[in-house]
């Protein structure tokens, strides 16, 4: 009878790898919350104002512009380039919060999935 000796890999450090049910598990349950996430976001807002109040834009997490309400002086036709100027500012201020506020919903959701990055690094992938 012949025995057999299992080297251990160098990167395992003599550990099996992680049970693929669990990590598939783990993709699942991440997906589940980043539906909610989504969900979540659509319904979340954030606002912004420029112009010392001239101009306020209403957005949602997921960069849907809810509103915008311009101050009626602003309604000169002598200030029309200022207007637009401030409505272009006020928009992009906008845009810019909501992605941070999806951005940290959406990394708090996947730094929870331990071993996962590991796995998929290997294959060239990464979350």
């Amino acid at each position: 009878m012949k025995k057999i000796i299992r080297k251990k890999g160098p990167q395992s450090g003599g550990k099996l790898p992680n049970n693929p049910n669990a990590m598939l598990s783990q993709v699942q349950k991440m997906q589940e919350d980043m539906a909610v996430a989504q969900e979540t976001l659509a319904n979340e807002f954030t606002t912004v104002t420029v112009g010392g109040g001239a101009i306020t834009v209403e957005i949602s997490g997921q960069q849907r512009v809810k509103a915008i309400a311009i101050n009626p002086e602003l309604l000169d036709p002598e200030e029309l380039d200022m207007l637009q100027d401030l409505l272009v500012s006020a928009v992009n201020q906008a845009i810019e919060q909501s992605q941070a506020m999806a951005a940290q919903r959406m990394e708090a959701i996947s730094s929870g999935v331990s071993g996962l990055n590991d796995m998929l690094g290997g294959l060239g992938i990464s979350l």
